[in-house]
């Protein structure tokens, strides 16, 4: 089995509303998950060198349904509704938090999550509620600090360090990593390969 995965082959298969709709378990996935605006299509996009892959919008919320992209016939990126909009109905923001929630704990070929967080606003309440919902699943969670080039690299730093720290003194570092990105620049973007490339091969072997 080859150790690298090609992130450029990536191409959309299958949309579903929730869990039941998703395809057969098989092989591994990475998940993406963010809050509205974060960068989080910006991010799936600079990774598999794809500006039409993950669909950007300005309206945040746009994205309501679980969109799969295969990279190989046994691995996939998953692109997750994007949470925390303040002004998406009550009931629907509940149904997305069930549904991610289902997702992150009933998926048995996930293999990490990455949870992409705005840089100049990391660690926000909902951000917090799904990384503890994957860290309850015993999944590994990657924090994707995203819109990095917005500050200036001492600041960018700082923020990480913090963030880090949290991660630290919640006890959860064995299974929370995090990183910078710039999805404008690409700067990080070896460094989110080579994360999601340990998952996707660790997984997909142990599943053949």
């Amino acid at each position: 089995m080859s150790d690298r995965i090609n992130f450029n082959l990536a191409h959309f298969t299958q949309s579903a509303p929730s869990i039941r709709e998703c395809p057969p378990e098989a092989g591994a996935e990475v998940a993406f998950a963010g809050r509205s605006n974060a960068g989080k299509s910006s991010a799936i996009n600079t990774l598999t060198g794809n500006h039409k892959l993950a669909r950007t919008s300005k309206t945040p919320g746009r994205t309501q349904l679980i969109n799969f992209f295969d990279l190989s016939e046994n691995t996939r990126l998953v692109d997750l509704p994007g949470y925390g909009y303040a002004k998406v109905p009550r009931a629907m923001k509940e149904q997305w938090q069930k549904n991610l929630s289902e997702y992150l704990h009933e998926r048995r070929c996930l293999a990490g999550l990455v949870v992409v967080m705005d840089i100049r606003h990391p660690m926000q309440e909902f951000d917090t509620m799904v990384i503890n919902w994957a860290v309850e699943a015993q999944m590994p969670v990657h924090l994707l600090l995203t819109k990095a080039d917005k500050l200036k690299k001492g600041p960018a730093q700082n923020t990480l360090l913090q963030v880090k720290k949290s991660i630290k003194e919640a006890g959860v570092d064995d299974l929370v990593t995090a990183q910078t990105f710039s999805s404008l620049k690409g700067a990080g973007l070896d460094t989110l390969k080579q994360r999601l490339t340990g998952w996707l091969l660790s997984e997909s072997g142990a599943a053949e």
